[in-house]
């Protein structure tokens, strides 16, 4: 019975990720699906307790595949920080921005070097965390995404973060051109 229940969950996210991807999403963004009737809930999860920095350093990701981390020293989490030019109050507004128009997704908390951002996935309402770091001194954004549930992400948290990386880099670019 475990095993059903496991292949189901399996194929089912296997569903939610292809429907959620990044090119469907944009895609569909005018037809944005609720999650299911009655799983409102199921799979948020709760928020990690050890979420936020200590001393310098985002949180280490857990040992399953959901989790990428710049100030990770494993390979399989790693994932490069992001790097801005320019001063620090204009890069975290444009992150701000950017999250302001990443479907299904708020921010939680902010502060003058934090934020914290919450996605929810179309059909399922997985959760995952997602946090910017902004050292001062450094033209760098450390980052940490996490599902709260689950054992794959099929990537989605590491896809999210290279879109924010792109949307950054476009951002900059337009803003110069100007």
């Amino acid at each position: 019975m475990s095993f059903v229940l496991s292949t189901f969950f399996t194929i089912a996210l296997s569903i939610l990720m292809v429907l959620g991807s990044p090119m469907v999403t944009q895609a569909a963004a005018f037809s944005d699906v609720a999650v299911l009737p009655g799983l409102k809930g199921v799979f948020t999860g709760d928020r990690p307790s050890d979420i936020g920095i200590t001393n310098g350093q985002l949180a280490d990701c857990p040992t399953t595949p959901n989790c990428v981390m710049s100030q990770s020293v494993d390979e399989e989490h790693a994932i490069a920080p992001i790097t801005y030019t320019g001063d620090l109050e204009t890069a975290k507004a444009n992150i701000v921005d950017i999250l302001s128009v990443v479907p299904r997704t708020k921010i939680i908390e902010e502060t003058e070097r934090y934020i914290l951002a919450q996605s929810e996935s179309r059909l399922m309402g997985f959760v995952d965390d997602t946090e910017f770091y902004f050292p001062a001194d450094e033209n760098v954004i450390q980052v940490r995404a996490a599902a709260r549930m689950g054992e794959s992400d099929l990537g989605v948290n590491r896809r999210r973060i290279e879109q924010i990386r792109l949307a950054l880099a476009d951002l900059a670019r337009r803003k110069s051109s100007d």
